[in-house]
């Protein structure tokens, strides 16, 4: 356990900032700091920015304020296990989870993953393991968001909505056109983009080019998402389409598809 007192919940702030060459932006929750500077040494030599975490606490901290794209999740935490923190962010989100085990028994490993962690990693590890296996999930997880968007037609489906990302147009299942501000469609267009994924403020802030400043307390991007909401369920047959995960962001919880292909 990290026995730093007062740096205990706290976010690594050493290895927060970005990276000129950006790969993706990695958690590394662990409650022993070495393992946690030995991670993000050796990501950032990769082109990864890296946060690290001590406890469930100072994770959900980070998934609040940063967009994150993996996390690396250490099976024994303190206060809640790995297991328990897996769950609960899969309960709201398909992000791609490592986890880290000490022991070599079958039963962690298998607990890991019914947890919902996507791949694990036995310590003591090899660093260029665990590059290998963060490259392999991030790989396949861009595939699977890249590919309803990247259609020829530019145009997604979801609840009966049709998306022109081309003509910014988007019809309700009533076949009415719904009229969006340039940042509403923008905001919108992240939200498919990242279906059933919690987005933090900051990083919707981003996307939908609200941002006026490095505030991450800026309310435009509320006041956006309480209008878009209003325009998607005044059609939307009782269904929440965006979602609120207490203490990390908004999530879109919809089946994205393309129109006259498969689902996302």
């Amino acid at each position: 356990m990290d026995s730093s007192g007062n740096a205990q919940h706290a976010i690594d702030q050493a290895v927060v900032a970005p990276i000129a060459d950006d790969h993706g932006h990695i958690l590394v929750v662990d409650d022993d700091p070495q393992i946690r500077l030995l991670v993000a040494r050796f990501l950032q030599r990769y082109g990864y920015q890296v946060t690290g975490a001590p406890d469930g606490r100072a994770m959900m901290e980070a998934l609040a304020h940063s967009a994150i794209d993996l996390i690396v999740l250490d099976l024994m935490l303190p206060v809640r296990s790995g297991v328990e923190l897996c769950r609960d962010v899969r309960a709201v989100s398909q992000i791609p989870i490592v986890m880290l085990t000490a022991r070599n028994e079958e039963s962690d490993r298998v607990t890991g993953l019914e947890g919902g962690a996507d791949d694990y990693v036995t310590k003591p590890f090899s660093p260029r393991e665990l590059l290998a296996r963060i490259r392999a999930l991030l790989r396949r997880a861009r595939a699977a968001q890249g590919s309803v968007l990247t259609q020829p037609s530019g145009v997604v489906t979801f609840d009966g909505w049709t998306m022109d990302l081309r003509r910014r147009e988007l019809q309700s299942p009533a076949g009415t056109l719904v009229d969006l501000s340039t940042g509403e469609f923008d905001l919108l267009a992240a939200f498919v983009e990242h279906a059933n994924r919690v987005l933090s403020r900051e990083a919707l802030m981003q996307f939908a080019k609200a941002r006026t400043s490095h505030d991450p307390f800026d309310r435009t991007i509320d006041v956006q998402i309480s209008r878009l909401r209003r325009k998607l369920e005044a059609d939307a047959n009782g269904n929440q389409l965006i979602k609120t995960v207490r203490g990390a962001g908004y999530m879109f919880a919809s089946t994205v598809g393309h129109r006259g292909g498969a689902p996302a």
